[in-house]
């Protein structure tokens, strides 16, 4: 993929030279490669694609750039163009930095921004978790208060029974049951063998994907630069979203999240942030066992009891 990454650059970044390209991870949707380049004078014009012409670059030497995973041509491609348009108007929602978009190519399925500083949250844990709650709490809030009528021109529908997502967490389970500590295994199963909660009343817009790979930080500070990878961004229940601040973070951010969170969240929707949260990390610990991604199940592991208690 790094060839034709150089192909893109030549492409859509002119005259511009390319001193490396790494690449960073991957997920279920993506492959990120980081591209440190020539800085771009401020307000030279950078085509983004066949989506957007005459954009401008602010000065710096680094790109991500994002290729996506998808076989079909036709989904692909409009996936790459809905996720450029939705980050224009995110940014303009969001309290906290998102991408900023340099080039959309929508026929070769990838999408560059300038690259956000910081590191992802899985990998690198703050001293102070506890600071992140407010800034979540708000940008959660600007994001599930969006008007859904204007959002949805953007972003899918999402919504699957909870009986779905409770049915898919056990077929999870059963295949990685061999490696979940014998102590939380009673736990697991014990949820599994629950009624669901009651299915959400409405949907909002959210991230739809806000796991500790997302949203980047800065590790000394303890506070969040950034949240990337808006692709699965839909209307859907918002209780999914703060679903993953639960997992990732656990039940006492999520609580102070909550504090700061402006927009109404009762028992209900507490009560469905949990279930997902626990089908996310059957999900997560499940993916990572299969791949070998092993950021994935060690950080599943790690956050196994507390997730399930």
């Amino acid at each position: 993929m790094i060839d034709e990454i150089r192909a893109l650059l030549t492409r859509h970044l002119p005259g511009r030279e390319v001193r490396s390209i790494t690449k960073l991870g991957e997920g279920l949707d993506n492959v990120a490669y980081e591209v440190d380049h020539e800085p771009i004078t401020p307000g030279s014009p950078v085509a983004l694609g066949s989506l957007i012409a005459g954009g401008s670059l602010i000065a710096g030497g680094s790109l991500i750039v994002r290729g996506s995973k998808e076989a079909d041509p036709a989904a692909r491609a409009e996936a790459i163009r809905r996720e450029a348009e939705l980050l224009a108007v995110v940014a303009r929602l969001s309290p906290l930095p998102v991408p900023e978009p340099v080039f959309a190519d929508m026929d070769a399925g990838f999408l560059a921004y300038v690259r956000l500083p910081g590191v992802p949250l899985i990998s690198h844990p703050v001293a102070e978790p506890a600071r992140l709650a407010a800034p979540l709490g708000g940008f959660l809030s600007s994001l599930h208060q969006a008007p859904v009528a204007e959002m949805e021109k953007l972003a899918p529908h999402d919504s699957f029974p909870l009986a779905s997502w409770r049915d898919d967490a056990e077929r999870d389970y059963r295949k990685i049951v061999p490696h979940v500590p014998t102590a939380a295994r009673p736990l697991v199963e014990d949820f599994l063998g629950r009624t669901p909660p009651a299915e959400p009343p409405a949907g909002a817009f959210c991230h739809n994907d806000l796991g500790g790979e997302h949203l980047l930080v800065d590790v000394r500070a303890s506070t969040i630069t950034g949240v990337i990878d808006w692709t699965d961004a839909a209307i859907t229940d918002p209780a999914c979203d703060l679903a993953l601040i639960y997992r990732d973070l656990g039940p006492e951010i999520f609580d102070l999240t909550l504090s700061h969170y402006g927009a109404r969240f009762d028992d209900a929707d507490r009560e469905r942030a949990t279930f997902y949260a626990r089908c996310s990390l059957l999900e997560d610990l499940a993916y990572g066992l299969t791949t070998g991604a092993s950021l994935y199940t060690h950080s599943a592991l790690a956050h196994l009891t507390r997730t399930f208690r």
